[in-house]
């Protein structure tokens, strides 16, 4: 490795300056807490979305994802439907002109909005705002505690044709991500890892050691839980795909589920579906490894692949 890869390395993986985490920078959850309102106000005056489509010259489709908080309205297309309510109390026009100006705040991400599809975006906005994040992941190590080596294997795995340039853009957005774990306000993080990850070289040997010291440190950490879930105790547990629940602050967003799949993403906040995906966690976080049994596993995955260096 070169002096100058090897600053690169260094300066990715140091410990990240904390972001702010005002109002202000968390769109995402802005616009489902104004889409809410939105709803609410709609409710309340006893109008279908297909009377309402028209007023803003919209589609049925357009309202049902502004009232889910799945895009950004314009301020005409609020202020219009405010108009269309009757809302003439000063406090809930202010509640609303406020939540506007969040959704509108910029972002650190818009400078890849070119790499980052609107599931994608919505997730980052997500993990802004969440109190507690609770991930199992079978194939990888998820996102958020990924070191930029590993990192580039994965992208380089997923994207074969995608040029130099832009997997060092995608390794960049993944360590920005991860800034939302320092600092004021970070969500605790509790991870569970599929045994098979410890196993899987992405990227070869000495980009896996450390990947797995990165992960023993990071398991050290205040307010971050990692513990392995191995095949003997969980083999009839595991769910076909991975799962990420998010818990925000009371009176923000509901709970919400995160399944990625190839090339998308689904979002569920249905009762039966958080409960469901709750349950699954819960019962992976009872079969899998304690802190200190997590530790010595990956002390052994760290052996066995700086045996091969």
């Amino acid at each position: 490795m070169s002096p100058s890869s090897h600053a690169l390395r260094d300066q990715l993986l140091a410990p990240p300056v904390p972001m702010t985490r005002g109002t202000g920078d968390k769109p995402v959850a802005a616009a489902k807490l104004l889409g809410a309102h939105l709803r609410n106000l709609r409710l309340e005056r006893g109008l279908a979305i297909k009377d309402v489509a028209p007023v803003i010259r919209a589609s049925i489709s357009k309202i049902s994802r502004m009232e889910r908080g799945e895009n950004m309205p314009s301020e005409r297309d609020v202020w219009d439907l405010v108009k269309l309510y009757g809302v003439d109390d000063a406090h809930r026009r202010w509640e609303i002109g406020d939540l506007l100006r969040q959704v509108k705040a910029p972002v650190w991400w818009q400078q890849y909005s070119d790499l980052t599809p609107g599931w994608l975006r919505r997730l980052i906005g997500l993990e802004d705002s969440a109190q507690e994040i609770r991930t199992y992941e079978m194939i990888v190590v998820p996102g958020l505690l990924q070191t930029p080596a590993y990192t580039r294997a994965v992208v380089k795995a997923g994207l074969p044709n995608a040029s130099p340039q832009e997997i060092e853009r995608r390794v960049q957005l993944r360590m920005e991500r991860q800034r939302v774990l320092s600092g004021p306000g970070a969500p605790k993080l509790r991870v569970l890892l599929d045994e098979s990850v410890l196993q899987r070289p992405r990227g070869g040997a000495e980009v896996m050691v450390e990947q797995l010291k990165y992960l023993k440190r990071m398991a050290l950490r205040p307010g971050i839980t990692i513990r392995i879930v191995r095949f003997v105790r969980a083999a009839n547990i595991t769910p076909p795909t991975p799962i990420t629940y998010m818990k925000f602050a009371v009176g923000g967003l509901p709970e919400m589920v995160y399944l990625e799949h190839a090339g998308n993403a689904v979002y569920l906040n249905d009762p039966n579906d958080l409960l469901a995906h709750r349950l699954i966690l819960d019962e992976l976080a009872g079969a899998a490894e304690s802190r200190t049994s997590t530790i010595a596993l990956l002390d052994k995955a760290i052996a066995d692949f700086s045996s091969t260096i």
